[in-house]
């Protein structure tokens, strides 16, 4: 399951790298603070791998940015680990402008529409324009 939450960046742990059975790894951690309800809300994400920390380092703290991540919980010794693990991250900016366009040509094709409505009633009978809901 992926999911998305947009906030702002207000912390960046240290990059942590090692050697397992598979090769070398890389992780870092960041802290996002994001707005539920009437109150800030904070979370901590991770992400793995060479290529998506050198993503993750494109942003600075006080960034606002939309994050795409999935959750995933595992057992040790008795005890819940759970990761919240960021696969992509965009600036917010980006995502706004990138939805904006395709809204842009259906409004106007909708105005058009709506003042020749009222032009094609009023050629017909006035107990017409009463029947309007508005």
């Amino acid at each position: 399951m992926a999911l998305e939450l947009e906030g702002k960046i207000i912390r960046k742990l240290n990059v942590q790298s090692g050697v397992s059975a598979r090769g070398n790894w890389s992780k870092q951690e960041f802290i996002i603070e994001y707005q539920e309800g009437n109150f800030p809300s904070q979370a901590c994400f991770n992400v793995w791998g060479e290529d998506k920390v050198k993503d993750l380092e494109r942003f600075q703290i006080g960034d606002s940015v939309k994050v795409s991540f999935n959750i995933s919980s595992r057992e040790y010794n008795g005890r819940w680990y759970t990761d919240l693990r960021a696969w992509r991250l965009d600036s917010s900016g980006e995502a706004a402008s990138a939805a904006a366009p395709a809204q842009a040509p259906a409004q106007p094709a909708a105005q058009p529409a709506q003042t020749q409505a009222p032009q094609a009633a009023d050629s017909q009978d006035s107990q017409d324009d009463d029947d309007l809901p508005f």
